[in-house]
C-alpha cells in the first residue's frame, strides 16, 4: 500500500510544510535564546535535582491519570442514562481551565481550610497537607485524567458495535470480551495518550509554583522561570529548555515503538447497546467508578461557580472586551490546530507534535521576543503570536485524537477507495471527514478551550489595550480585586465550555455517542 498511503492522505507538500513550519517554530525561539546568551549553561545539582523531580511526578501523574481512565471511559462507554452527554462535557471542564482557577478549586476541596479538611478537622483528625509531591500529582490527575477518559473513550466508540452484538450472541464473559475487543484497543490508544499527559506534567510551571512547596518540589519549568526571572541566565535557561525537549523527545519515540496499527475492522457506523455488559454487579461497578470521578472532578468546579457567581454581574467593561478578544484568538488557533493535524496525520508528524508542547512556554515566549524585536513591536504582533503559538500548543491532543481514527479509516477502506478510485481530494470528502467528525470535533473543542484559558505568550507580549481574558482576570487579582477576579474566572470557565460543547456536540455522529 505504499502508492495508497500516498493517495489516501495529505498531499505531500502539505505534509512537508506543516512538518517544516512546526519544526521551525519549536527550534528557532531555542535557538534564538542560545544566541543570544551566547551558549547553553551548566546545570548545578539543584537544577538535576528538579530534573529527577519532573520525571518522577510526571511519571507518577501519567500512569495515574491513564490506569484510573480505563475504568472510567469503559463505564461511559456502556452505559447509557439522562444527562450522560452534559456529564461527558463536564468532566473535560477542568483540562480547559486555567491552571491557576483550578487549583484554587481543589485548595477549596483539599487545602486545609478545604471542604475534606474541615470534615477530618469534625472527626477529630489533622486536616491534609496538599503541598509537596502528592499535591502537584494530585493536581495533574485532576487535570489530566478527564484528558485520558475522552481520548480512551472515542477509541471505545471506534469500535464496532457489531463486534459487541456478536460477543452478547456468544454469551462471551466481560473477561474474554476485555481481551479480544477491548484490550486491542488500549494497546492502540493507551501508551499515546499517557505520553502526551508524560509531557504535560513534564512542563508543568503553575501548578509546581502553587503546590510545590519548596526547592524540593521543583519542577524544570519552574527552574527555568527562576533562571529567567531572578537570575536572568538564559544559557541555564537554554540547558533547561534542551533537557526538557531530550525528555519529551525519547517519550514520544517510545510510544511510537509501542503503538500498534488498528485490527478492528469495519462497521455499520452504529452505536449499539452493550448487552455483555447488562448484568448487576457491571451495572453497579460502572455506577460507582462514574459517580466517583464525576466527584472528584466536579466538586472544585463547583466552588468556582459558588464563588463567582455573585461578582459575574458586577464585571467591568474592560472584562468583556477582553473576552472578545480571547473567543477570537481561540477561533484562530482552533482553525489553524486542526489544519496542522489533518496534514501531519496522514504523513506520521506525530514525534513533531509532541515536541512542540515539550518546548517550555516562557523560552518559546522569550525567543519569539527576541526574533520578532527587529521588525515589530511586541505589543502589535501580541494577539497573532499568541493564536499561532496556541494553535502549537494544542497540536499534540488534536493529532492524538484524529491520527488514530483516519489510520482506522485507512484501514478498513483504503484498498476499496484505491480500486474505485476515490482518492486525493475525493478521499477526504466522501471517505474520511465524514468518518472523522466526532474526533475532529472533539479535537476541535479541545484547541478552542485551551487557547481560551491560555496565559502564556500573551503575558511577555500584550499592553493592557490587548489584554486577554485570562490575563485580564490575573491583572484584577493583583490589583485584589478578588470579587471582580472570581466573576472573570467564571466567565472564562463558560466561555471555555460552551466553545468546547459546540465543536464537539458538532462532530458527532449522533446524539448518543
Amino acid at each position: 500500500m505504499a502508492r495508497g498511503a500516498g493517495a489516501l492522505g495529505a498531499p505531500p507538500w502539505a505534509a512537508a510544510g506543516a512538518a517544516l513550519f512546526v519544526a521551525a517554530l519549536v527550534l528557532a525561539p531555542v535557538i534564538a535564546v542560545i544566541w543570544t546568551a551566547g551558549a547553553a549553561g551548566r546545570l548545578g545539582p539543584g537544577d538535576w535535582a528538579a530534573v529527577r523531580f519532573s520525571l518522577t511526578q510526571a511519571a507518577l501523574s501519567a500512569l495515574l491519570s491513564a490506569a484510573l481512565a480505563v475504568p472510567v471511559a469503559r463505564a461511559l462507554a456502556r452505559r447509557r442514562f439522562p444527562g450522560r452527554g452534559a456529564l461527558v462535557t463536564l468532566l473535560g471542564a477542568p483540562f480547559i481551565l486555567p491552571v491557576v482557577v483550578a487549583v484554587f478549586g481543589l485548595l477549596a476541596v483539599f487545602g486545609r481550610n478545604g471542604i475534606a479538611s474541615n470534615l477530618l478537622d469534625l472527626a477529630g483528625q489533622e486536616p491534609l497537607s496538599i503541598y509537596g509531591l502528592h499535591g502537584v500529582v494530585l493536581a495533574h490527575v485532576f487535570f489530566n485524567l478527564p484528558l485520558a477518559t475522552r481520548l480512551l473513550l472515542q477509541g471505545w466508540l471506534a469500535i464496532p458495535g457489531e463486534r459487541f452484538r456478536l460477543a452478547a450472541a456468544l454469551a462471551l464473559p466481560p473477561g474474554t470480551v476485555f481481551r479480544l475487543l477491548e484490550l486491542p484497543m488500549l494497546v492502540r490508544v493507551l501508551p499515546g495518550a499517557a505520553v502526551v499527559i508524560f509531557v504535560i506534567c513534564l512542563s508543568s510551571f503553575a501548578v509546581a509554583l502553587i503546590l510545590g512547596g519548596g526547592p524540593a518540589a521543583t519542577t524544570v519549568e519552574l527552574a527555568i522561570y527562576q533562571a529567567f526571572r531572578f537570575e536572568f541566565d538564559l544559557g541555564k535557561a537554554a540547558a533547561l529548555a534542551l533537557v526538557q525537549l531530550a525528555l519529551a523527545g525519547g517519550a514520544a519515540m517510545l510510544a511510537a515503538r509501542l503503538a500498534l496499527p488498528p485490527a478492528m475492522g469495519a462497521g455499520l457506523d452504529r452505536v449499539v447497546p452493550r448487552w455483555d455488559a447488562d448484568r448487576p454487579g457491571l451495572r453497579v461497578q460502572d455506577a460507582l467508578w462514574i459517580g466517583a470521578a464525576a466527584g472528584f472532578l466536579l466538586v472544585p468546579l463547583a466552588m468556582i461557580v459558588i464563588d463567582g457567581v455573585p461578582g459575574l454581574a458586577r464585571l467591568p467593561g474592560s472584562v468583556w472586551t477582553a473576552a472578545g478578544r480571547s473567543v477570537a484568538v481561540a477561533l484562530v488557533s482552533t482553525a489553524l490546530a486542526i489544519a496542522l493535524a489533518l496534514a501531519l496525520a496522514s504523513r506520521r508528524g506525530e514525534l513533531l507534535a509532541v515536541l512542540a508542547i515539550a518546548v517550555s512556554p516562557l523560552v518559546l515566549g522569550t525567543g519569539l521576543f527576541l526574533i520578532l524585536r527587529p521588525v515589530a513591536a511586541p505589543g502589535d504582533v501580541a494577539l497573532p503570536v499568541t493564536a499561532l503559538v496556541n494553535a502549537l500548543m494544542a497540536l499534540p491532543f488534536a493529532l492524538r485524537a484524529i491520527r488514530p481514527e483516519l489510520e482506522a479509516v485507512r484501514a478498513d477502506y483504503g484498498r476499496l477507495c484505491l480500486s474505485l478510485g476515490l482518492t486525493g481530494r475525493r478521499f477526504w470528502t466522501r471517505v474520511a471527514l465524514p468518518r472523522l467528525r466526532r474526533p475532529l470535533g472533539f479535537a476541535a473543542g479541545l484547541a478552542a478551550a485551551l487557547s481560551m484559558g491560555d496565559l502564556g505568550v500573551i503575558a511577555l507580549f500584550a499592553d493592557p489595550e490587548r489584554a486577554t481574558l485570562p490575563l485580564q482576570m490575573y491583572r484584577l487579582m493583583g490589583a485584589y480585586r478578588t470579587s471582580d477576579a472570581a466573576g472573570a474566572a467564571l466567565l472564562l470557565l463558560l466561555l471555555s465550555l460552551a466553545l468546547f460543547w459546540a465543536f464537539d456536540r458538532g462532530g458527532r455522529i449522533d446524539a448518543r455517542a
